[in-house]
């Protein structure tokens, strides 16, 4: 590596890189083609510039080259319960191989470089949608409501789920997670690694998450 070459500390997928135009790494899987051009904006450090925590206007913009996977990591699942089962399952990392294009110092919100999104990451559009929606206000000559328009009351609470049909969720569990912020099977069935161990670090879940299997579970509850 050349000392007179900038360099950046850029951060996605909850790990940080030290990068410099030219270098070609794996990080967790970014929602994007490849040959597409994106730009991170998390950017902890350039060259001598340390960010309070980001520095203002900087970003470090990338060609992706590839999805990939990662290499296969085998995950043991005992229950300890009446009917107990044990299951062996076997896992490989989504990831995303890229080429670092560029770095930029400052101006980066100006480039007009899509942003690179971790694709288990939850949308704002996401997140929106799982918001109870809220309710008319009742027009002051408006006619008497009929029966027909009842069912459209109890759409006001399809946003909010009954989390505690995961396993090992209880009252107490459901309280942390709508807390959070979680409150659809939506929400977890949209989570990637970097979710599952933030979450499970803020709500000392000790792993539960993957031992209980609730992203798997999220995801058949809201097809239902």
């Amino acid at each position: 590596m050349k000392e007179d070459q900038m360099f950046a500390v850029m951060k996605t997928g909850g790990k940080q890189y030290r990068v410099q135009a030219g270098d070609v790494l794996r990080v967790e899987k970014l929602a994007a083609d490849a040959g597409e051009k994106i730009q991170f904006n998390e950017i902890l450090m350039v060259g001598s510039t340390v960010g309070t925590p980001l520095v203002d206007g900087a970003g470090v913009q990338a060609e992706v080259i590839d999805q990939i996977k990662g290499e296969k990591i085998i995950h043991f699942v005992k229950r300890r319960r009446k009917h107990g089962s044990k299951r062996t399952k076997g896992h490989r990392q989504q990831l995303t191989l890229l080429r670092v294009t560029d770095i930029l110092e400052k101006g980066a919100e100006k480039s007009g470089i899509k942003a690179a999104l971790n694709s288990g990451s939850v949308s704002v559009a996401a997140v929106e949608a799982a918001k109870p929606a809220k309710k008319a206000a009742p027009k002051k000559d408006a006619a008497p409501e009929t029966k027909a328009a009842a069912p459209k009351a109890k759409a006001a609470d399809a946003g909010t789920d009954d989390l505690k049909k995961l396993s090992g969720v209880g009252p107490a569990l459901e309280k942390k997670l709508n807390a959070a912020g979680v409150t659809s099977f939506a929400q977890i069935a949209a989570w990637g690694a970097a979710d599952i161990t933030e979450f499970d670090e803020k709500l000392s879940f000790k792993g539960r998450i993957e031992r209980e299997g609730w992203v798997d579970q999220a995801k058949a509850l809201a097809a239902e």
